[in-house]
């Protein structure tokens, strides 16, 4: 069997929102706590499967901290490792050989994005953009708006 028929299938035993906007381009939509969904793309290729999913934008500050944390995070990973790009825009990427497309290596490299998506993005907006959620905390209090999505940081508007 082809590896985008592998995809496929092993996309809808999964059950994972996903669209296949041109031949052997998979997008699945993954669902998180903290980064509420992390889109992951799978592209097939030649030889191998591409993984790319975006994480979060260039961080605000604190540059050095953000890229060691990501450096220390990569030694932890299966099948895909944090990256930077031009813009300074954090991503996952990796590679898949077609040989090892199966549905439960598909299913293990998507939670393996899912995890380091999700387990990472508040430490690396802590990191990347505190003085921005302290600003927006402020502002929002300043309003009586609501902080309700800003409660994983509220130890920064306290500090």
């Amino acid at each position: 069997m082809d590896a985008a028929a592998v995809i496929r299938g092993a996309l809808d035993e999964i059950g994972l929102g996903w669209d296949e906007p041109e031949p052997g381009c998979f997008v699945a939509t993954l669902p998180g706590e903290r980064k509420l969904k992390t889109t992951c793309v799978l592209r097939v290729g030649a030889r191998a499967v591409g993984i790319h999913a975006f994480v979060v934008r260039r961080p605000d500050e604190n540059h050095e901290a953000v890229y060691r944390y990501l450096l220390e995070r990569n030694l932890k990973l299966y099948s895909v490792a944090f990256c930077v790009d031009h813009l300074g825009d954090i991503h996952l990427v990796g590679k898949l050989p077609l040989t090892a497309v199966t549905p439960d290596e598909i299913d293990r490299v998507l939670g393996s994005v899912l995890d380091a998506a999700d387990s990472s993005f508040n430490q690396l907006l802590e990191l990347g953009f505190r003085t921005a959620i302290r600003r927006e905390w402020a502002w929002r209090t300043s309003r009586g708006e609501s902080t309700a999505n800003l409660q994983a940081f509220r130890h920064l508007a306290e500090s």
